[in-house]
């Protein structure tokens, strides 16, 4: 049956092509300074534009359009933040998260996605130099570590609350980045001890942090490739952090073997991941990973969890366990026969 193209709606199309503008939008929010100044109480396009530095017409239409993207509201003239931009982009606030945008909006990842994503599709891989975001020592995690770490604090918590909160306890936090997933158990419990391993350069960013968080002395280090370096064993936990997904199965169970034989009996692997259902479409926000994947790795993808159990019980493990966290990643916890 033909359709009458008159029928449809191609808006669809027109807000995919231009999502990019979103990102430039939000983007230029945080670098002003908008929410910041909202929150001290300059509220009209006027009083924006003198405390950001912008023209009057250019913070008007700025901010017009982070409130169609749902970062602000308006009433009378006035713009307030929304309940989100208050506790995470408001550069006064704990919370703040506003230099993600040095790592997520970097010209190396806008590259990739916008000029070479088409190569990346029928190469089937990254366009990047060597193999992506995953060769040696890449000066990215370093970006990460500085960057990233207020949007993994919900994660942190709730890997954390995971583990015993008092009694001796060895963790090892494998690409351990920033270092706040291993700090904040350290802070929960002031008996675990944690051994972070990552590239040097990264370690001095998490080692950073974890005088910052007071457990400096019960926190060291390894610094080399997680696939290379001896990990000790005795381990009671072993983080997995946003690291699966960089790897195809064979080097992931290479590596998972690993971690397994650093493990007491009865030690569980802890691992964050983006995590889609089967259908590999669903739920949007964890299957949809898999193109940042396609267009920084070689071999990476976001892995439903039987994949990932399969993964896990070629390497050695009992059996895994997977929990939905509020944001678009899962806990996936994995145990070693006792």
């Amino acid at each position: 049956m033909l359709v009458n193209p008159m029928s449809l709606n191609p808006g669809i199309i027109f807000r995919a092509l231009n999502a990019f503008r979103q990102t430039g939008i939000l983007k230029t929010g945080i670098d002003l300074g908008v929410f910041t100044a909202i929150a001290d109480g300059a509220t009209t396009a006027a009083d924006l534009g003198l405390r950001c530095g912008a023209s009057e017409r250019g913070i008007r239409i700025l901010c017009d359009n982070l409130t169609i993207a749902g970062f602000l509201t308006k009433s009378e003239g006035k713009y307030a933040n929304s309940e989100e931009a208050a506790i995470f982009l408001n550069s006064h606030s704990p919370a703040y998260m506003g230099g993600v945008t040095g790592f997520l909006c970097s010209p190396e990842m806008v590259t990739e996605m916008i000029s070479n994503f088409t190569d990346a599709v029928r190469k089937g891989g990254t366009m990047m130099a060597g193999e992506g975001t995953v060769s040696d020592a890449n000066p990215v995690w370093v970006t990460f570590a500085r960057t990233m770490a207020p949007m993994m604090m919900p994660a942190a918590h709730a890997i954390a609350e995971q583990v015993p909160a008092a009694g001796p306890m060895k963790v090892l936090d494998i690409a351990a980045g920033h270092g706040m997933f291993g700090v904040t158990i350290a802070q929960r419990n002031a008996d675990a001890e944690i051994v972070a391993l990552d590239w040097a350069a990264v370690l001095e960013v998490a080692k950073e942090n974890a005088v910052k968080a007071g457990v400096e002395s019960r926190y060291s280090t390894i610094a080399g490739s997680a696939f290379d370096v001896d990990y000790g064993e005795g381990y009671d936990v072993v983080l997995i952090t946003n690291f699966i997904h960089h790897f195809d199965p064979p080097t992931n169970e290479a590596f998972l073997r690993k971690a397994h034989a650093a493990l007491k009996p009865g030690g569980r692997a802890i691992t964050l991941e983006f995590v889609p259902n089967e259908d590999r479409v669903s739920p949007a926000g964890a299957a949809s990973f898999s193109v940042i994947m396609l267009s920084g790795t070689e071999h990476g993808d976001a892995y439903t969890f039987s994949e990932l159990d399969s993964m896990f019980r070629n390497a050695g493990f009992a059996g895994s366990s997977c929990h939905l966290l509020p944001t678009d990643q899962s806990i996936v916890i994995s145990t070693k026969a006792v």
